[in-house]
C-alpha cells in the first residue's frame, strides 16, 4: 500500500509521499515514490505514484525514455506547453501502461492498475496540480479540493481536513503532512517510512528543497510525541460527559 498527499497552497506546492511497498508481511521493500523534473526558469514537475509497482515503474521509465527521443507521437513532458498537457500526456502513458498488461488476465483493471498526482509549473502560468486515474482521465485541484490523497487516504484525510489553510507557510504545511501520515503509519502497517517531502515555492522552477524523513529522525519522533500528549490534554480539557 502507499500513502502521497500533495497540496496546494497560496505560496506554491508541497508533496510528501511514503516509501513502503508490499507483497504481503514478510515481503516488505523500500521504494521511491516521488519523481522530479526540471528546466531551470522554464519549468519543475512533480510526480507520486500509488498503485502496481510494475506499472508506476513502467510509467516513469516510458516518460524518462520519451524525454531522450520526443516526438510527434510520443511527446516529452518537458515540451509540453501547459501543466494541463503536461497531465494529459502523463494519463496517456499510464492508460497505455494499463492496457499492455492487461492482456496477462481477465482483473487485470485492478491488478495493474495505479493513480498518479503530477504537479508544478510551467513558465507563464500559475502553479496547478492533478489526480490521474488508472483509466488516463484526470482532475484538478480547486479552492473546494486542494489537495488530493492517493493510497491509504482515509487514516490522514481527518486531521489535513481540519488543519489545513491555503495561506499557511511550508513549514507548518509540512508540519501537517507528517501529523497525517503519522496517524496512517499508526493504523496501518502497509504505510512505512522514509517519508519524502518536497517544497515547491511558486516561481522557483526548482525540485531541490527536499527532505527524506526518516524513523529516527529526532524532529518527527518530538512531532510525535507531542501530538500524542497533547491529543490527551485535549481529551481531558473537554467538558465532561455525563453518564
Amino acid at each position: 500500500m502507499t500513502y502521497c498527499v500533495g497540496m496546494r497552497l497560496d505560496k506554491g506546492l508541497v508533496f510528501m509521499s511514503d516509501t513502503r511497498t508490499n507483497a504481503g508481511v514478510d515481503n516488505v521493500f523500500t521504494f521511491r515514490k516521488l519523481f522530479t523534473w526540471s528546466l531551470p526558469g522554464e519549468r519543475a514537475i512533480v510526480l507520486q505514484t500509488a498503485g502496481n509497482l510494475a506499472t508506476t515503474q513502467a510509467v516513469v521509465s516510458l516518460l524518462n525514455e520519451r524525454m531522450k527521443a520526443p516526438g510527434d507521437r510520443n511527446p516529452s513532458i518537458l515540451e509540453a506547453p501547459t501543466m494541463f498537457q503536461v497531465a494529459r500526456l502523463v494519463g496517456n502513458t499510464l492508460k497505455e501502461v494499463v492496457q499492455s498488461q492487461s492482456d496477462q488476465g481477465p482483473d487485470a483493471d485492478s491488478t495493474f492498475g495505479a493513480t498518479i498526482i503530477v504537479g508544478g509549473q510551467i513558465a507563464g502560468s500559475d502553479p496547478r496540480l492533478f489526480l490521474v486515474y488508472p483509466e488516463g482521465n484526470f482532475i484538478e485541484s480547486s479552492d473546494e479540493n486542494p489537495f488530493f490523497q492517493i493510497g491509504e487516504a482515509k487514516y490522514g484525510r481527518p486531521i489535513l481536513l481540519r488543519g489545513y489553510d491555503p495561506a499557511m507557510s511550508f513549514a507548518d504545511a509540512a508540519k501537517l503532512l507528517l501529523l497525517s501520515f503519522e496517524s496512517t503509519l499508526k493504523a496501518n502497517l502497509s504505510v512505512g517510512m522514509p517519508f519524502d517531502l518536497l517544497v515547491y515555492p511558486e516561481g522557483s522552477f526548482s525540485v531541490d528543497k527536499t527532505r527524506r524523513i526518516a524513523a529516527d529522525d529526532a524532529y518527527f519522533q518530538t512531532l510525535s510525541t507531542a501530538w500524542a500528549e497533547g491529543i490527551k490534554e485535549a481529551i481531558a480539557g473537554l467538558p465532561d460527559f455525563e453518564l
